[in-house]
């Protein structure tokens, strides 16, 4: 059982115990998600069954799509509504114009310090671990890039932010950078994650969804192709006799590769489709080489 599954993660769940329900309703032996939501979100969660395991680190390398809700006014120690109220302040005065002009600076290549309630280690112990004792670490600031960052509502002391962000952006750091850039603190009220990689809304299916469908075949069918994960990468086509040596790990020369970067490895045969054979990199004299491979009776 291979392919992606772009799971629509209810708000109250850890992106954990989706993957365990998806894993049961499946009946599937190995199943992992490519970059956790927080309790709080909802939206598009990829989870990688079998074979495409071995490609969800490039899901959790790409970029992301959020929609978010912001309170301002009130902090919290999560910088989220799940999070205690540990700070209160007016919010006379601020206003559209305010709020626009404060979200500039948030715009392009920016650094971001990650909040303490996070799954980052600091000597091998998760910060929100730290956080939950009152302990609080030095994080280093991080280089993030926020594509695109447009307020699209408005009205008293709350508004909606879209976000389209490179991987490892805390939407909740923002939204308390934001408040503190605002004079009144902030919290993220509810998040919904709209695209992660090549995964979008439109192509997500709820549990409970799931939990309806009784044949596996009606499941399987939900499932996109192993290669789906890395669609966005240019395909590199071979004959069946060098992807002979592709499948042994040996770099080979292909006639039209690209000259750099990552690429999709492709095998072509005649009265057949086409075989998605793995992911390699482009060396220096030219040659295509095997990184990650999947595994084919």
């Amino acid at each position: 059982m291979n392919g992606v599954l772009v799971l629509n993660k209810s708000a109250g769940m850890t992106s954990n115990d989706a993957v365990q329900q998806a894993k049961r309703i499946y009946s599937a032996q190995k199943v992992g998600h490519t970059g956790s939501l927080d309790p709080l979100a909802t939206g598009v969660l990829p989870l990688c069954f079998g074979e495409a395991t071995k490609f969800s680190q490039f899901l959790l390398e790409s970029d992301k799509k959020y929609c978010a809700r912001i309170k301002l006014g009130v902090m919290t120690d999560t910088g989220d509504a799940d999070g205690k109220v540990i700070g209160e302040a007016s919010t006379a005065g601020i206003d559209a114009a305010g709020i626009e002009q404060a979200i500039c600076a948030f715009r392009g290549e920016i650094k971001q310090q990650p909040p303490m309630f996070s799954a980052l280690k600091h000597n091998g112990q998760p910060l929100y671990k730290l956080a939950r004792q009152g302990i609080a670490v030095e994080r280093k600031l991080r280089d993030i890039t926020v594509f695109r960052i447009e307020m699209t509502e408005f009205s008293a002391d709350e508004l909606v932010l879209e976000l389209h962000c490179s991987k490892g952006t805390y939407v909740r750091s923002i939204a308390e950078d934001l408040g503190n850039a605002l004079g009144c603190g902030a919290h993220v009220k509810s998040l919904h994650r709209r695209a992660a990689g090549p995964y979008c809304e439109q192509e997500m299916i709820d549990l409970e969804a799931l939990c309806q469908i009784e044949d596996q075949q009606g499941l399987d069918a939900l499932l996109q192709p192993t290669a789906s994960a890395v669609a966005q990468w240019p395909a590199v086509k071979m004959v069946e006799t060098t992807a002979r040596f592709v499948r042994q790990g040996q770099p080979v020369q292909v006639a039209h590769a690209p000259v750099n970067g990552w690429v999709q490895l492709v095998e072509i045969a005649e009265n057949t489709d086409d075989r998605f054979l793995g992911v390699g990199e482009i060396l220096a004299d030219g040659r295509v080489a095997p990184r990650r491979l999947v595994a084919h009776d």
